[in-house]
């Protein structure tokens, strides 16, 4: 740690920031911005005009962390460059890796935890004005959850996240998560429900709620109210279009939120159920306290009340001891649930879990070729998916307008945010963001599709 005061000749003005990670930690980022707006900083995407760099990190997996490493690397260059005058490095990183950040990167300026985003504009006005000596700020993590109200979005204005809680307290073998954001704590009822009134007076239309584990929800809580609770009141909401569920754990995906489904009006047929894998040996070492028989009684029952529901999911190849029949068993799984989207990741042995002395660990080129193989099944699988939609008129929300040879970047109910693809949109006239629009499906891809807008 540097112990000598930053030499800043003036006080800077303009902070560059950057967000890395998960639509939770952008909830953070747009907390840390609202805070920095309103203490007159001038807030700016383009680091070439900063005086201040503001990176938001991401340490959930080891390919995250090489992520932020690449981010401050650059930050802390162009700062010893001249073209920086501070970098601050927040977040999930260093709230579990902050001795590791700083011996790096000595001339870092603050490292702040997660709940310093409250404080940020304050350290930074200290650090300016030569008020603090120290390079090191981290502040731990609350025992509450903060609110996430009064943020400065950076999501378009027609779409909003809503987390219902921090934490988790599924303590999976290979999971940082609650060595990092700490145990589950479920927000208020009544903060999510006001904050979701705030987004939609604000023009949100589409509320995606996430969470760590979201159908955990009220589980902290005695006789507190569940996930399904929030999503009937939200649903009652004037100006909502879309409600989108992401991050349902099966362990805690309920009849009642099964049953949801079929009643909720604008709940879309969408859901994240994050499984992990499909193997009852490999489940059991991950800790992932389900079964085969749950799962499987999940999707028949999400299917039964929405036939059309698009069920999204991720899976971990190579975890310790992984054979390959477990692979095969996993293989025979995802060409019989035929899962509207799918995401796959090879093991990453973090540092401080269970998993990592865990016997029987997978030859990393083992677990690349079984990622390849699973991706290009998938692959496949969206492929045919999206087939099926050519010829069919539907909803298209858009997100970038467009016109003419530019089509309109948008989505349909089955594609969420940044995850999952993307449909463009052409048409005679300008489409602009917000605006949901009926289009017909005339191409299909893997991931993305290509529609005509009607009567455009």
């Amino acid at each position: 740690m540097n112990d000598q005061p930053k030499n800043i000749s003036s006080p800077p003005s303009v902070v560059g920031f950057v967000s890395l990670g998960c639509p939770k930690n952008l909830i953070d980022s747009e907390r840390m911005l609202a805070a920095l707006a309103l203490k007159g900083y001038v807030i700016t995407g383009d680091l070439d005009v900063a005086d201040i760099a503001v990176v938001n990190t991401c340490a959930f997996i080891g390919p995250a962390r090489n992520e932020s490493d690449e981010v401050i690397s650059d930050l802390v260059s162009r700062k010893r460059e001249g073209g920086l005058r501070m970098v601050v490095v927040a977040g999930c990183y260093p709230q579990k890796f902050k001795d590791e950040i700083l011996e790096k990167w000595p001339d870092i300026d603050a490292v702040i935890g997660l709940a310093a985003r409250e404080q940020i504009g304050d350290i930074i006005e200290r650090l300016v004005s030569r008020r603090s000596d120290q390079t090191l700020e981290v502040v731990p993590t609350s025992g509450l959850p903060m609110s996430d109200r009064e943020r400065l979005r950076v999501t378009p204005q027609h779409m909003a996240y809503v987390r219902v809680s921090e934490g988790c307290n599924n303590c999976c073998a290979y999971c940082t998560i609650p060595s990092i954001r700490g145990q589950l704590v479920s927000k208020s009822f009544d903060e999510i429900i006001q904050e979701s009134r705030e987004l939609i007076s604000d023009g949100a239309r589409e509320l995606i709620i996430i969470g760590q584990d979201t159908t955990a929800y009220g589980n902290d809580q005695p006789e507190s109210r569940s996930i399904v609770d929030v999503l009937r009141t939200i649903d009652g909401m004037d100006g909502l279009r879309w409600l989108r569920l992401l991050y349902a754990h099966p362990r805690h995906v309920s009849d009642e939120l099964i049953s949801a489904y079929g009643d909720i009006e604008r709940l879309l047929p969408y859901v994240d159920l994050p499984l992990q894998h499909i193997s009852q040996g490999v489940m059991d070492r991950m800790g992932r306290h389900t079964t085969r028989k749950r799962i499987e009684q999940i999707i028949e029952g999400l299917r039964q009340v929405r036939p059309e529901i698009a069920i999204r999911t991720t899976f971990i190849v190579g975890f310790p001891g992984e054979t390959e029949a477990d692979f095969d068993e996993l293989m025979d799984f995802v060409r019989q649930a035929r899962f509207g989207r799918m995401g796959a990741f090879a093991y990453s042995p973090e540092p401080g879990t269970r998993a990592v002395g865990m016997p029987d660990q997978v030859p990393e080129v083992v677990t690349r070729q079984r990622l390849d193989a699973l991706m290009t099944l998938q692959q496949q699988i969206s492929q045919e998916n999206h087939e099926q939609l050519v010829n069919k008129s539907m909803d298209v929300v858009i997100d970038q307008g467009g016109h003419g040879r530019r089509p309109a970047v948008g989505r349909i109910w089955s594609q969420a945010p940044d995850i999952d693809g993307v449909t463009y949109v052409t048409s005679k006239r300008p489409l602009k963001a917000g605006t949901m629009v009926r289009a017909v499906i005339t191409q299909a891809g893997a991931y993305d599709l290509e529609a005509r807008a009607e009567n455009r």
